[in-house]
């Protein structure tokens, strides 16, 4: 049997989901742990080009796409450009910043391989190119909120430069935004990208749950999420550090207007005896 392919994209922080469903003409409501899946005549009118049964795309709510056996180049900017109608943030010019390809083959071998480029399986189930294509979508969406947290790291780093240089204010503005930038990034990595939720099949199904508790394992996704979360505190430990510092100095400054306004006022009340 012929390997089936799988191309996955982060290219936002969220896609609403249900605004495609609507326009492809599918009733279902769509809950964020869900992925929508877009095959046959609606993908089809998309690509404007005929697909088979083997192809599909999944769509993530967190931002990533899947594409399971379409390969080339142009027909994934197309769906891309039909995506960048519902989400216009999204850059297209850089799709590919975050990006991963898979392939999975059927082997006559009794236990699950899994390497970097490939998995191999003994029979192919149902549930393997859904279960796949999560694991990959959440692994390019972590891939790209780390490289946001290297940048949050970047801007703290500057900040802590400008203390050893003694300039010690740190205005509130800026604490603001850096704090909403780490509670943002919080959100899209440790809330959104739901790495500790499990496909539904995954509770129905002790192979499938099997299958993908080694997918999970091999592309190091609750190691790498437990790092997140412990950089994610470090952050705001950072931060309260610096609030602190803010404020101290802020109590200092009001501290000596009013020495300084006694002492003026001491100062008026001896001239007035002296005059």
């Amino acid at each position: 049997m012929k390997a089936i392919s799988f191309k996955a994209f982060a290219i936002t922080n969220e896609i609403d989901l249900n605004k495609i469903a609507i326009s492809c003409g599918i009733p279902k409501k769509f809950t964020w742990e869900q992925p929508l899946t877009l095959r046959g005549d609606i993908l089809t009118s998309i690509l404007q080009k005929k697909v088979d049964e083997s192809q599909m795309v999944l769509i993530f709510s967190f931002g990533s796409v899947v594409f399971i056996n379409l390969i080339h180049i142009e027909e994934i900017m197309v769906f891309l450009d039909y995506i960048q109608s519902f989400e216009p943030d999204i850059d297209l010019r850089n799709a590919d910043r975050y990006f991963d390809d898979y392939s999975l083959h059927i082997g006559e071998n009794e236990t699950i391989e899994l390497t970097d480029e490939f998995v191999v399986v003994p029979e192919l189930e149902s549930f393997h190119p859904e279960l796949i294509s999560t694991v990959l979508a959440k692994s390019v969406a972590l891939e790209k909120t780390e490289e946001q947290l290297g940048q949050i790291h970047d801007k703290l780093e500057a900040m802590i430069d400008r203390l050893e240089k003694g300039k010690l204010r740190i205005g509130n503005k800026e604490l603001a935004r850096t704090t909403a930038k780490i509670v943002r990034h919080e959100y899209n990595t440790l809330a959104y990208i739901m790495i500790l939720d499990k496909p539904e099949i995954t509770w129905t199904s002790s192979v499938a749950g099997e299958f993908y508790d080694k997918m999970l394992e091999f592309f190091e996704l609750n190691d790498r999420y437990k790092i997140l979360k412990s950089k994610t505190e470090i952050l705001y430990n950072i931060m309260d550090g610096f609030s602190t510092i803010s404020h101290s100095i802020r109590g200092l400054f009001v501290e000596w207007i009013i020495v300084i306004l006694i002492v003026f006022e001491i100062f008026l009340t001896l001239l007035e005896k002296w005059i």
